[in-house]
């Protein structure tokens, strides 16, 4: 996709998103109903109902940049959530534009103990 600095964040707008909605739309949706710093450099992610189309809303220094991808085949593993904002590691957003499933994708495992 693009290279990431490594304190970038990435939000996933959970529910459907009117995919007519360009740069200006989605900054409006970020800042008023997602309630986050739209010009804070972190990705904010879309999707529309069918889930072929996903967008990536993100501030580049001196203007907005929007990243658009629509599957010609199957659809993007959407994830659904109770919560209306879900935020999600960079290797999982890889994995999502992939077409890979964020919750069956491999892990790394953290343990404390061996027995």
């Amino acid at each position: 996709m693009f290279r990431l600095p490594s304190n970038i964040k990435v939000y996933l707008a959970v529910g459907i998103t009117d995919m007519r909605k360009s740069i200006n739309g989605l900054s409006v949706l970020v800042s008023e109903q997602m309630e986050l710093p739209v010009f804070s450099g972190h990705l904010f992610v879309f999707c529309n109902r069918k889930k072929n189309i996903i967008k990536v809303l993100y501030w580049d220094r001196n203007g907005f940049c929007l990243w658009h991808k629509r599957r010609e085949k199957d659809c993007f593993k959407w994830p659904e959530s109770r919560k209306e904002i879900m935020a999600i590691s960079k290797q999982e957003l890889s994995w999502l534009i992939d077409g890979i499933n964020i919750y069956q994708a491999h892990k790394p495992l953290k343990y404390s103990a061996i027995f």
